[in-house]
């Protein structure tokens, strides 16, 4: 009773250095020393008009092939996602990858004077104003878009350089069903054709089915406008299509009675009507993005494996992670809830015994399909499995990641 107790202040102080100490290994500093401060981060106009990332993240896109970038025109041809950098399973505005502009520049449109006009078939033609269509009921979903193109290969060296042509963003707009059921659609419309306002005017036909199940005529990305490297202001989403449907600087629809060939259709799809578009649907396919090409482990020990799987079928069910090149495989987690049409990350917890392995990973969608093997692409599609190794159609296969003992990752289809 007579001992005087230590105020508690003390002790509280006395009891976080004690944790700091037993939890982070921290040293107190040397008599005379004082921990340096951290650097002011100057620049307010960046702090106050719109908020610049840490100069401490480096995460950028990059060119990526497809025809000398730049072209004729000045432009890059692709921008590929950098994959291998993303956590979650949103990319960000300003890295999500871009698919080439058709022309000489992007287009730069006032939203006040931008018009969307829907005709042909319908029992009434109609054109919206932006804003038109944002006094309509909005949704906001979450979907991927991947370029055809987007495949490994056996001269990349990193995720981004085989798969970084695919980004997942949050989109904002009116379902397309929304605007046709308003226009009026006639008996025997069974396509439709839009168009943007691109200098070579990008058009696409789709299945007027589609059209009215899932497509959103979208105005804004992640919350807030889309960019113009995206199509501002306005973009058609098709989810789980292939990305040259998703038409930029969305002017025009036209609903029509059969499939046509337009400038976007040409040498993607079969010109047989019957199985144009419909056979151009997305997935399922999964990469690792951690470890992959070019990264470096420091040692045996734990790791989590980390990677994005996705579907043109719907929601992703099952991702499974082999660590033995293919001899078995385990069920990954599959992090938050998977969204239909939208990137979903994935994970497994891996113990590395310092020895030379293979890394690979495979997803299975909603409707039962699994992703395939570059055997089974080949043998599908009854071409050489060799050095040469390319398809005419969208390759889903499984990519391989090479772990040397020496903790470096390699493409393994190299």
């Amino acid at each position: 009773m007579g001992s005087k107790r230590p105020a508690r202040r003390e002790f509280l102080k006395s009891g976080a250095a004690l944790a700091g100490g037993f939890t982070l290994g921290a040293a107190a500093p040397a008599i005379g020393q004082t921990p340096a401060s951290p650097a002011m981060i100057k620049g307010d106009k960046d702090y106050i008009a719109y908020g610049d990332r840490s100069r401490f993240v480096t995460s950028v896109r990059i060119a990526h092939g497809g025809r000398p970038s730049p072209d004729a025109f000045g432009l890059v041809f692709h921008v590929a996602a950098p994959l291998q950098d993303s956590v979650g399973v949103i990319t960000p505005s300003s890295l999500h990858f871009v698919g080439t502009t058709r022309g000489s520049y992007i287009p730069e449109i006032d939203p006040r004077e931008h018009r969307l006009m829907i005709h042909g078939m319908v029992d009434r033609s109609l054109t919206f104003t932006m804003e038109d269509l944002k006094r309509l009921p909005s949704v906001t979903r979450l979907h991927f878009i991947e370029c055809a193109g987007n495949r490994s290969s056996r001269r990349a060296k990193t995720v981004q350089e085989t798969h970084g042509m695919t980004s997942c963003a949050e989109w904002t707009g009116v379902l397309l069903s929304v605007l046709l059921k308003e226009c009026g659609l006639k008996g025997g419309a069974s396509w439709f054709v839009a168009e943007g306002s691109e200098e070579v005017k990008g058009a696409s036909s789709i299945p007027l089915a589609k059209g009215m199940d899932d497509c959103l005529v979208a105005y804004a990305m992640n919350g807030e406008a889309v960019r113009p490297q995206q199509g501002f202001p306005l973009r058609l989403m098709v989810p789980g299509f292939e990305g040259i449907f998703h038409s930029k600087y969305l002017r025009r629809i036209k609903v029509v009675d059969r499939y046509y060939m337009n400038y976007n259709d040409y040498g993607h799809l079969d010109q047989e009507p019957k199985v144009a578009a419909l056979g151009f649907q997305i997935g399922p396919k999964s990469v690792i993005t951690f470890p992959s090409g070019a990264q470096q482990l420091p040692g045996r020990g734990s790791y989590e494996i980390s990677g994005l799987a996705w579907s043109g079928g719907g929601a992703i069910k099952k991702v499974e992670v082999s660590t033995d090149g293919g001899k078995r495989w385990n069920n990954a987690e599959i992090k938050g809830t998977a969204q239909r049409m939208a990137h979903t990350r994935f994970s497994y917890q891996w113990n590395w015994d310092g020895q030379e392995t293979e890394l690979q990973s495979r997803c299975t969608d909603e409707i039962g399909q699994v992703q395939p093997s570059r055997a089974q692409i080949a043998k599908y599609w009854n071409k050489p499995f060799d050095a040469t190794f390319s398809v005419p159609g969208l390759d889903n296969s499984i990519q391989p990641w090479r772990v040397a003992s020496d903790g470096s990752v390699h493409n393994g289809n190299a």
